[in-house]
């Protein structure tokens, strides 16, 4: 018999929150959950999943173009439209006049600005009305709203985007003391929240994800030797398995599987006010494509605000304090999920984006939370992992994973709570609240994440912090000052390049953000080398290649063994660390999440559609934002109006823009932009850049573009028979190229441009993968269709053994000159980061990182500073 979450909590539901009456309106200044496919003498369980074991009774599908791959999907839980004239009615046709609250598109974009984008205070808006009226008076003309009030009740009666907030209170109801009572036992904690099943319906509603999500599980597979790849959620094997236990009640049959993804995280928005500590609660829907998510295109909601306890600190250490906090964690969000729980077990018919019907039922899916978190959501003590049943002392030793199982079998035999806490890491007193939901296992649901556990963690913190007690262990405190600040200086003088942070000062900021890893990632390893041994160099190289090998959009079989060994090759040079005593071991919760990376993108597909970077961005506009909006004054209030206002406009421009009212803007203005005044013939350009020979070069250029069959060296080719040119010339600096990269940067379609600014680029040879069939030129300018281009030569056939980047040097001519050439912009490939090698010599103190090209003659290509990069050149 499993034990349920007991509530202990009173419960009172209002429409929405009441403002107080003297304040201000808002806007003022690792494993299955029965471990089936476990096998009980398994040590790797990235080797669980056994191909053969697939359903034979299957829908076979080519997908995407060229037949180059395959899916097999599930054959019952298959999203099937219900049939034309079955219930419900669809909604009537929508006039593409109706901008109902409003009274055209002017008011509509006008609200949005001020309310959404620009956040104007209540105050200002009134100035500005006041100002706007003064100049319609003359005209006899009406403003689009009288006031600050005004515009709230019109954004206020948007029908759509229309979840209320609700309320329920908790507080203690165990046992008190006859005297001395704790404060906190006579406390009550308000928790707000969204009805989530609401808010996931308005999702599936939304016409913007219509091609965009996945309405069944599938195995995704290449055509070329039937080896299975992963990237949306619902290619995992979890969403599968999970389709198979439902299936298994025959009222289910046809219905769209709909994994709830929950994730929240506490977050502080401002220190210096003091006591103004969040802890939001958000939704997503697993079927949504990662791209989608990424995009941050409000496929994540929040649907509540947890409490958050506090007491004195002489009770802050009580042990019934601590159980009430954790155990009022997992009973609110219980209580929150509660109208979900019938549609877990019974279809409901929804409305999809597109607008068809179809029969849905829910089923929670993974957690999105950091290791503390992940300690709070699975009962376990703190050093212990929350997936494996490894001994805290010794994270890395191999043993079977976590199941809701086998710790309910360990609560009821082993004889104490104390035991179970020293021999298991179990909280034997706390009752998870997935225990409320059928087919889940909260040990199984918690989800990876790449922020906290690579960048923040294994980086940041263990890493860099190891690099800095290696100095200090080998060359003493003082000697570690210069050797540091040489390194920071390195850092700082590393060339810009497209979407790569500059560190004028190094990697000496106080306050370190994800951002500010991440960035750092790109360009550290570089700037250590030379004042550390190989073997460190080495753990570093390997570390990246895991990242950037997990943080792939799409992975196949090939890359999870490529992943395997980049974690093994870390695991065996990190042991410098350790031999030089600068650690004792190597058992740390973060780092040891690593190792279930393999069998967790099995289970979910890629990981960066389950990564907290998401929900960390929804902290700017769900909580930090609407709280600068707010008086600060019980803000939470007014952040519950603010978020519900912003839900209101956002879904009225969903409905707006899939009716075709949002095409073109309002007003567009001609905007000039400055250029330099550059050579406009080729004598003169020729004197700009410093190649008195560029007429030669272009010419040459010309007739091999008009004979390209022409197998001659274009040295041999007599400069009469080349066609020649001498009218004018525009020049540029850069040229924008759009692609396909799935990101946060992109939209939903995943595409991305970036501009090819007169810099470092690589152009390719046909036929030659990788950077074996590269080239690498520094960009002088552009010539639009060509582009004048000065060579690099690579320094050997392959990559450098110990940082596994490419090393290349400036190319020269007979003549001791710049080797320069002209190529059409068609053959360049992608822009490329070059970073110095600076050897064991330290910097000067006033090198710039804008000189940094001029200063070195040997560089590497840093494969690092992106994924695209990472790709090519590895």
């Amino acid at each position: 018999m499993f034990r349920q979450t007991t509530v202990s909590h009173t419960v009172m539901v209002k429409d929405e929150p009441e403002l107080p009456v003297n304040d201000p309106p808002a806007g003022n200044n690792d494993c299955p959950v029965d471990n089936n496919d476990l096998p009980a003498d398994l040590s790797d369980p990235g080797q669980a999943f056994d191909e053969s074991n697939n359903p034979v009774n299957v829908d076979n599908i080519f997908f995407g173009s060229g037949d180059r791959l395959y899916r097999n999907y599930h054959p019952k839980l298959n999203g099937l439209f219900l049939e034309d004239g079955a219930p419900p009615a669809p909604p009537p046709d929508k006039s593409p006049d109706d901008w109902t609250p409003y009274r055209d598109r002017v008011e509509f974009e006008t609200a949005e600005f001020l309310y959404g984008h620009n956040q104007m205070s209540a105050g200002d808006i009134n100035i500005l009305l006041d100002l706007w009226a003064m100049t319609l008076l003359k005209y006899d003309d009406k403003l689009l709203f009288a006031d600050c009030h005004n515009l709230h009740r019109t954004i206020d009666n948007t029908p759509l985007g229309d979840v209320k907030w609700q309320l329920f209170k908790v507080r203690y109801t165990g046992e008190k003391p006859t005297s001395n009572v704790p404060p906190w036992m006579d406390q009550s904690h308000d928790v707000w929240y969204h009805d989530p099943h609401e808010v996931i319906q308005n999702m599936l509603g939304n016409p913007d994800y219509e091609k965009e999500m996945d309405y069944r599980p599938f195995r995704e597979y290449s055509a070329d030797g039937d080896k299975q790849q992963w990237q949306d959620f619902m290619s995992g094997d979890w969403a599968w398995n999970q389709a198979d236990i439902i299936c298994e009640v025959l009222d289910t049959l046809s219905s769209t599987f709909m994994p709830v993804i929950l994730g929240s995280d506490k977050t502080t928005v401002s220190v210096a006010t003091g006591a103004n500590d969040y802890y939001p609660l958000y939704v997503l829907i697993g079927n949504v494509r990662n791209n989608v998510r990424c995009a941050h295109r409000d496929a994540v909601a929040i649907v509540g605000f947890l409490a958050m306890p506090k007491t004195t600190k002489e009770h802050a250490a009580d042990a019934i304090y601590r159980k009430y906090c954790r155990q009022l964690f997992h009973s609110s969000i219980a209580k929150i999920l509660e109208n979900l729980r019938p549609s877990m077990t019974k279809p409901e018919v929804v409305r999809f984006g597109n607008g068809h019907y179809r029969h849905v039922i829910y089923g929670l899916g993974p957690y999105i939370a950091d290791y503390e978190e992940q300690v709070l959501l699975a009962c376990i003590v703190r050093g212990w992992c929350p997936r494996c049943m490894s001994n805290h002392k010794n994270l890395d030793e191999k043993l079977l994973c976590r199941c809701r199982d086998h710790t309910e079998a360990l609560i009821e035999e082993v004889a104490t709570s104390l035991a179970l806490w020293d021999e298991y890491g179990v909280v034997g007193d706390l009752v998870p609240f997935t225990n409320d939901f059928p087919h889940t296992d909260i040990h199984e649901l918690i989800a990876p994440d790449l922020l906290p556990q690579l960048i923040k963690g294994t980086f940041k913190d263990h890493l860099v912090e190891w690099v800095g007690k290696y100095l200090v262990h080998v060359h003493g405190k003082k000697e570690v000052e210069k050797i540091q600040d040489d390194i920071d200086r390195r850092i700082s003088t590393v060339a810009s390049f497209a979407g790569l942070r500059h560190f004028p000062e190094g990697r000496g900021f106080k306050q370190w953000t994800g951002d500010d890893s991440k960035a750092l990632m790109k360009v550290y390893l570089p700037a250590i080398e030379g004042h550390i041994p190989t073997d460190v160099v080495r753990t570093f190289c390997t570390f990246l290649k895991f990242c950037y090998l997990v943080w792939r959009s799409i992975i196949t079989e090939s890359t999870l063994g490529q992943i395997r060994d980049a974690l093994d090759q870390f695991h065996h040079y990190r042991d410098i660390f350790e031999s030089t005593g600068v650690i004792f071991m190597f058992s740390l919760p973060r780092q040891h999440s690593c190792t279930h990376y393999i069998l967790l993108i099995r289970l979910y597909g890629v990981l960066n559609g389950l990564c907290s970077s998401i929900t960390e961005t929804k902290h700017i506009k769900a909580v930090k934002e609407p709280w600068r909006q707010s008086s600060h004054y019980k803000a939470l209030g007014q952040m519950l109006v603010t978020n519900q206002h912003l839900d209101k406009l956002a879904a009225a421009r969903v409905d707006f823009k899939s009716h075709g009212m949002l095409n073109g803007t309002c007003l567009s203005a001609m905007l000039q932009r400055l250029k330099r005044k550059r050579a406009r013939t080729i004598p003169n350009l020729s004197t700009e850049l410093g190649v008195p020979h560029l007429y030669t070069l272009l010419h040459r250029f010309l007739f091999k573009q008009a004979n390209p069959d022409d197998q001659r060296a274009p040295s041999d080719i007599p400069l009469a028979r080349c066609p020649q040119f001498d009218g004018k010339i525009e020049v540029f600096n850069s040229a924008s190229s759009m692609f396909y990269a799935p990101s946060k940067h992109s939209g939903i379609g995943g595409m991305h441009q970036e501009h090819i600014r007169a810099q470092f680029g690589e152009t390719k040879h046909p036929g030659v993968e990788g950077m074996g069939g590269m080239e690498v030129a520094h960009i002088m300018c552009i010539l639009y269709p060509c582009a004048v281009v000065c060579w690099f030569n690579k320094a050997s056939d392959g990559p450098d053994e110990d940082t596994g980047m490419w090393i290349v040097k400036p190319s020269f001519d007979t003549d001791n000159s710049p080797f320069v050439g002209i190529i059409h912009i068609d053959s360049i490939y992608h822009t490329v980061h070059l970073v110095p090698i600076y050897g064991t010599q330290f910097i000067s103190r006033d090198l710039k990182h804008y000189d940094s090209y001029n200063a070195f003659q040997v560089f590497y290509v840093n494969k690092f500073a992106d994924h695209h990069a990472f790709e090519i050149a590895s």
